[in-house]
């Protein structure tokens, strides 16, 4: 798709712009009139300037639309992602959004002190503290900080499912899991939106590649939509109310999901209830009229040509503008909660330094301790580390892409073992300092957009002289290796050299654990990683392993803070680490085929080609599969260690039959001789009568308080039908079927203590509609053949 703009179209829209703001006596005015009052007043040509975003103002970046001037809004927050016209006469101001699932992105790169923002720990990450009040907690100091910049809408947070471990933006998304996914979501969204910031909950739905993603037609069972790819985006929804979603780029079952209104009214609004509005991926979809009747409210960034053609389809009859009115009063009704409606009178200074010690502490609370032999770790503070590995001085706070932060410092992991006071290695470090910097220099300058969607080919491992090991070996009390990697948006990523280590990384860790392990010295892996990579092919060389995933811009002095065991890892992982790639049933199909002869050009000169992808594993994504289907995984989801012991007892249910609900109790005892934080997980494992059914999935979970050792506390959860639901296609209902109900507490591998209830009779929850049915048959996996 190219983009041609011609004098004319400048000129229409400069003049449909200039009649907005022609005052006129007695105008219905925003927040004093009825918004009925003010649609009906409106011209239609201001109703499209509202329907259709401002471009986007990126200074030293071309930008399709860029040939009008900045607004006032657009040089209010320069390199912001979008912003929306400001209608004066009607007191309807502009709004700017911004990129923001880990932090504020906007585009001038950090040019003005303005723009520097915090870098909080990506998704995956918080998602793994299992911890909702410390989501909220980040989402309102997340949030607080976009309200002092002037901004009004975050574009955030990512809520897309971890289908498969090479997608690159799943750094941006929470969980493999739709209620892990729905519950964290929620508490982030709540969080952000109590500091009177909105949020642009992404990318709704079944984003779940990179690859074609413009173009991929995701095809899909309803009974996965429903309780896979819908089910979180329906618990956010209910318990946090977005401002606005964001629709995906990729189109479901046939059309894009911008233009579906079975998705966006059937689905989103009428069984739903959600009042917020939609608004496009950026440049996403095909057709404006298309959005406009399918309930996608506002077109981002905003093009002359879609203006235009939403004008004369109205005029041609071809549109009719009550479908305008209803959107224009949607999006009214949320500009009346923002910044600018309200007439903020913003900082730009927030608070940086205190925001930055809250993202540390977030970050070292969510890491998970994934093996930990012979107590290697905590390591006593005064000790001296011999660390390995390129990653030490450049570390990865967050993805790349919008899903990036315009921050003002990263932390690196050996700046923080050193800050907590720890002794380095003098001479690996400088010949690791000197390798970086030497490389770095090479790297040739890239453009803004380069960065965006071709992110840089990672410096290659350093290799180390097996002398300078084994020096340090005799030296050094300790190993450290720090193995890291970054993905994001644009391009998926690759099994060999990125899922896999490369040949020089698992060199590296052979040599040093070989060389310290012959002196009885221990040898810790620390992962800085965005997404799921191998484990098996090098675990078992080495004492220790801990996942810090991406962990911000603090996240050297996070990670040293648990190494150090001043924080006890409490984190839990909220996405499976297979044996191996090709264990998980998605890699089959992953990311799908490309349609011969279909190739056309793209936006910013990219290739976009027809592609479809079959969901073929149906419901049995992640846990669900490898459980379900007693597949051997490293390290199972619902697993991480911790530096004390917990031990659960006493699980009691307050009736053994399920009629409107039951009470769970169960107690966590801090076993152990460090104080500590534990979570308890629910899982059930549900009979099998007419619908096939995973082995077991997660219903609930809580986290305890901080637990001194001996101490102990009762955690407390509700279960009631619309829990153990499946969706039964043939009925088009949410079904609870009847029989008996196991309820596990442990993880998706392994159940530490259970008890069973029943259900006498089937049950209809809910009944919806039948909506975004696949066109073609699709050979679904099952665990046993359904009875008829």
């Amino acid at each position: 798709m190219t983009f041609k703009f011609t004098k004319t179209l400048l000129l229409l829209v400069s003049v449909f712009s200039s009649l907005s703001i022609i005052a006129q006596p007695n105008l219905p005015q925003l927040g004093k009139n009825p918004i009925s009052e003010i649609v009906k007043a409106m011209t239609l040509e201001e109703k499209v300037n509202l329907l259709v975003g401002q471009g986007m103002y990126v200074p030293g970046m071309p930008m399709p639309g860029s040939g009008l001037p900045p607004t006032e809004a657009q040089k209010r927050v320069t390199g912001a992602a979008g912003t929306t016209a400001a209608i004066p006469r009607f007191n309807i101001p502009a709004l700017v959004v911004c990129d923001g699932p880990a932090g504020i992105h906007a585009f001038n790169g950090g040019k003005s002190r303005l723009y520097y923002a915090t870098a909080w720990p990506i998704g995956t990450l918080l998602a793994s503290s299992w911890d909702t009040a410390l989501v909220k907690k980040v989402g309102i100091a997340l949030g607080a900080e976009a309200k002092e910049f002037g901004i009004d809408i975050l574009l955030g947070p990512g809520m897309n499912i971890h289908r498969n471990p090479l997608g690159a933006r799943n750094f941006e998304y929470y969980s493999e899991d739709p209620f892990v996914t729905g519950i964290i979501a929620a508490a982030m969204i709540n969080g952000i939106q109590y500091s009177g910031v909105g949020t642009s909950a992404k990318h709704f739905f079944a984003n779940n590649q990179e690859t074609n993603r413009n173009s991929v037609n995701t095809i899909i069972s309803e009974r996965a939509m429903r309780e896979i790819y819908l089910k979180g985006w329906q618990i956010a929804i209910k318990a946090s109310n977005p401002w606005t979603i964001m629709s995906s780029y990729n189109l479901v079952n046939g059309p894009y999901t911008s233009e579906n209104p079975e998705l966006l009214r059937t689905i989103l609004r009428k069984e739903w209830g959600y009042k917020g509005f939609v608004m496009t991926d950026w440049f996403g979809g095909k057709t404006a009229i298309a959005q406009q009747i399918a309930g996608n409210h506002l077109i981002m960034p905003g093009l002359p040509p879609q203006k235009k053609e939403i004008i004369d389809a109205v005029k041609n009859k071809i549109l009719d503008e009550a479908v305008l009115d209803q959107n224009v009063t949607e999006i009214l009704n949320i500009i009346l909660e923002t910044p600018s409606f309200k007439g903020y009178k913003f900082s730009d200074n927030p608070p940086l330094k205190e925001n930055a010690q809250l993202s540390r502490e977030a970050a070292a609370a969510s890491m998970v301790l994934l093996k930990n032999e012979g107590n290697a770790l905590p390591i006593k503070l005064g000790t001296n580390i011999a660390v390995f590995g390129n990653n030490q001085i450049d570390l990865v706070a967050g993805g790349t892409g919008s899903g990036d932060v315009t921050k003002m410092y990263t932390a690196q992991l050996a700046d923080g073992l050193f800050n907590a006071g720890f002794g380095l290695h003098t001479t690996v470090y400088r010949a690791y300092s000197s390798y970086m910097q030497s490389e770095k220099a090479k790297q040739p300058k890239r453009t803004l957009m380069e960065d965006l969607m071709s992110p840089i080919k990672p410096i290659e491992e350093m290799s180390i002289s097996n002398d300078l090991i084994l020096k340090a070996a005799s030296e050094s009390a300790i190993a450290l290796i720090a193995i890291g990697r970054n993905a994001g948006e644009g391009n998926d990523r690759k099994e060999n050299g990125d899922y896999y280590l490369t040949e020089k990384e698992k060199s590296l860790i052979k040599l040093v654990s070989t060389a310290f392990h012959a002196k009885n010295k221990k040898v810790v892996v620390t992962l800085n990683i965005g997404g799921v990579i191998d484990l098996m092919q090098w675990r078992d060389q080495v004492d220790a392993i801990l996942l810090a995933w991406q962990p911000g811009l603090e996240g050297g002095n996070a990670i040293a803070d648990v190494v150090s065991g001043k924080v006890n890892p409490s984190g839990k992982l909220a996405t499976t680490f297979p044996a191996k790639y090709s264990d998980d049933y998605s890699s089959k199909n992953f990311p799908g085929r490309e349609i011969p002869g279909s190739e056309k050009g793209g936006l910013f000169g990219q290739k976009q080609v027809d592609a479809e992808v079959i969901y073929e594993e149906g419901i049995y994504v992640g846990y669900r599969y490898f459980s379900s289907f007693k597949i051997p995984t490293a390290y199972p989801f619902g697993f991480g260690l911790s530096y004390t012991k917990f031990k659960l007892s006493n699980l009691t249910i307050s009736s053994p039959v399920m009629n409107d609900q039951i009470k769970v109790n169960i107690t966590v005892t801090n076993t152990g001789k460090v104080a500590g934080k534990e979570v308890a997980e629910l899982y059930i494992s549900a009979p099998v009568n007419k619908l096939d059914k995973p082995a077991l999935e997660l219903k609930s979970f809580a986290k305890t308080k901080t637990l001194q050792p001996g101490e102990s506390q009762i955690l407390s959860f509700i279960l009631a039908p619309a829990d153990l639901t499946s969706f039964n296609t043939a009925s088009s209902s949410f079904i609870v079927e009847a029989g008996d109900y196991t309820i596990h507490f442990g993880n998706a591998e392994q159940s530490v203590i259970s008890a069973s209830f029943k259900v006498t009779n089937d049950i209809v929850v809910e009944k919806v509609n039948k909506v975004l049915v696949p066109k073609i048959e699709i050979n679904e996996l099952k665990k046993v053949p359904s009875k008829k």
